[in-house]
């Protein structure tokens, strides 16, 4: 089967490949702390249905204990190393398979290679975060070669780094009216974009959580992300593919042959 993208909303996403589930930063509240799901309704209990699920960084929308918790028993879970120093909740994960990983780690899950790869953000486990753990993103590598960038600023060596990939999931957006360093909005993504050159790319990490209260705040940087990114991607990297999901949409993105 071609390799299917699935978009659950925030940096969630499932990546179907070679009979391979792989799930991304898995993020399945209504609420988390501040913040409250706006767009979308919650992932059904099939979202969480995974082989591997991998987590990007530290921050709590991305390595979130409950949604992990509801995993099922033997999934493998791959996160930064110094994950499970950093965060005592996934030491009480143990009915997973946490590895920890750091950029240019592989791990075989049937016959799909998951490739660590370096994303620059602060992957502290906030607000204190006493203890330092890389952020990363993840190539898929099956019968498609998928790029999840987790969460990124645009750096000089991200194509070197990352390496030729047919499809690119990359955060175009946030979960509060301003995007500080370490971040790519619509603009930056798109520059990554034609950095990158895949046949295939899906925005994701915009239009679901927003800080409770906020709705007024730049509502522009909640709802527009997506439809600019697709814009000036036409821009900057008119041979790619763009594919603007909604939550819980699906695409069998084209690939290299």
């Amino acid at each position: 089967m071609p390799v299917e993208v699935t978009w659950w909303g925030h940096a969630t996403c499932t990546v179907e490949d070679s009979d391979v589930r792989v799930l991304t930063d898995p993020l399945f509240a209504r609420r988390l702390a501040h913040l409250r799901r706006r767009r979308g309704a919650l992932p059904p209990p099939e979202a969480s249905r995974a082989d591997v699920a991998v987590v990007s960084h530290l921050h709590a929308d991305h390595l979130h204990i409950p949604s992990l918790a509801r995993l099922a028993p033997g999934t493998r879970l791959l996160v930064p190393r110094g994950a499970l120093r950093a965060v005592p909740g996934l030491r009480r994960l143990t009915r997973l398979r946490v590895t920890e990983v750091a950029p240019g780690d592989q791990v075989k899950a049937g016959d799909l290679v998951i490739r660590a790869v370096p994303a620059r953000h602060d992957g502290r486990r906030l607000p204190l975060g006493p203890h330092r753990c890389p952020a990363l993103g993840y190539v898929v590598e099956g019968e498609a070669r998928t790029y999840f960038a987790g969460d990124t600023g645009l750096f000089d060596s991200m194509a070197e780094e990352v390496g030729p990939v047919d499809v690119a999931l990359l955060p175009v957006g946030g979960w509060g009216p301003y995007l500080g360093e370490g971040h790519l909005d619509a603009g930056r993504a798109a520059q990554a974009l034609a950095r990158l050159a895949p046949r295939s790319a899906v925005p994701v990490h915009y239009g679901t959580y927003w800080p409770i209260g906020m709705d007024a705040v730049r509502p522009h940087e909640f709802h527009a992300p997506g439809e600019e990114f697709v814009r000036l991607a036409a821009e900057r990297a008119p041979g790619v593919a763009v594919h603007l999901l909604r939550h819980g949409e699906s695409v069998r993105p084209e690939v290299a042959r």
